[in-house]
Formats: structure tokens, sequence, C-alpha cells
């Protein structure tokens, strides 16, 4: 910087000084040009950042699933029904592609509605098993290759309304669903549920012990007076 204005001032001390103060604030100047460059890459290479290398989201933890359904104000949407995955409501069926359900007792049965949908979108598969009494329903062919909502509800609709004799009862139309999420990659919780599901295929046209039965899935505390000692496994094709 002397140099410089020794070049062009030659030792007036007057344009000295005001040489030295305008070259230090051209100095100052230029190295605040160069943070707020430096600062502008970085926001330019972290908005090409993949997103993949962004944290996401764990399925497992963070699914509002529920793997128990009805119980809730009406003789239809009372009824318990729940799916037969860990406690999360996120199953991975795995080689076996099989899942597996159970309904509960009740004295009007009405038809079971069940849909698969992809989670990020798209059309959904539906199917309806006919109305049937307290059972373990097993369903096979079911190959997870992207995260997959699945629902099942009683189709409390289509209940004859003159089952009722109380004038006064509840009217409904709607029975709560159980909610799981199927994801094509399977941990450690998923081998438990898919042993206990190769087990029941077994059993497919008799019936197996109601409590253990549910107690195996952690759901022995759905059990009461109104369920049967031994619960039918059905194996609709």
């Amino acid at each position: 910087m002397q140099a410089c204005c020794h070049e062009r001032y030659g030792h007036d001390s007057l344009f000295l000084s005001g040489c030295i103060k305008v070259c230090s604030e051209d100095m100052n100047f230029t190295a605040m040009k160069a943070v707020l460059l430096i600062g502008a890459g970085l926001s330019v290479l972290h908005a090409l950042m993949p997103i993949t290398a962004l944290a996401q989201p764990n399925l497992r933890s963070s699914f509002p699933g529920r793997r128990v359904g009805g119980g809730t104000r009406g003789e239809c949407s009372a009824r318990i029904l729940a799916h037969l995955v860990p406690d999360n409501s996120v199953f991975a069926p795995g080689a076996i592609s099989q899942l597996g359900l159970v309904q509960g007792p009740t004295a009007n049965p009405v038809s079971l509605n069940i849909s698969f949908q992809p989670k990020s979108g798209g059309a959904s598969t539906t199917r309806t098993l006919p109305a049937a009494p307290a059972a373990v329903i097993l369903i096979s062919g079911s190959s997870i290759s992207a995260p997959t909502i699945w629902e099942s509800e009683f189709d409390c609709a289509s209940a004859d309304g003159s089952a009722s004799s109380d004038p006064l009862a509840f009217v409904e139309t709607t029975s709560p669903p159980a909610v799981s999420l199927l994801v094509p990659d399977p941990d450690a919780s998923d081998a438990p549920v898919q042993a206990a599901l190769k087990k029941l295929r077994s059993s497919c046209g008799s019936s197996v012990p109601t409590t253990s039965t549910l107690q195996t899935f952690g759901l022995a505390d759905l059990v009461t007076a109104e369920w049967p000692k031994q619960i039918p496994v059905r194996c609709p094709s």
C-alpha cells in the first residue's frame, strides 16, 4: 500500500495519509465482496444438494396408523376389527406375502371392506368380504413394492336398521377403520408377525384358541366374555 502511494504521490504527508485511507477502504470492500461471494456459493451448493441427502422421517415411527378399529358407539361401529401387525401398525409382509386381521363377535355381522392405496397417491384396490361372525382372516398374495396404506372397515351402512328393537338406537353408517402402513423392507419387529401368520395358515378351515392366538400379536386385551373360546381361521381365496 505504501509503495503504491509513494509511486503516485512521493513523500507528501497529506497526500500519503489520504492515499492510505483510500487504499484501506478499497481493501476492506474487496474483503467484504469475497465473503459475500463465498456465502452465495454455499447457498447455491445447498440448494443443489439431492433431496435424499436431507434427513427423511422414519415411516415406522411417524405413521399415524391404528391397528385396532371399531370400539365406538353403536352395535356395528363398536365391533372390534384389528390388523395382525406390529403395535406401531407398520408391517412388511416379506416373502410370505400374507396379511391377517381379526374381527370380533357380534349378533348382526356385516360385510368387511378392505382397501390398499399407495402412500404416494394413485388408484386404490378394494375388496369386500361377506358378513361373518368372529374370525381370524388371512389374505394371501400381498406383494408390496412401495409404502401402501391398508384400511379395513365394516360396512355399517349395509346393516339392516330393523335388526334393532330399540327405537332410540344410535344411527350409524361408518365404523372406525383399522389403518396400517405396509412397507417393502422388513425389520426385526416384522419377523415374529410373519412367523405367526405362517403358522396360522396351517389352520385354515379349522379353529384355534382365541386368547393365546391374539396374545401372539399383543392383542389379548381385546378378548372379552363375548368372544368364543375357539376362533375360526378363514382364508378366502
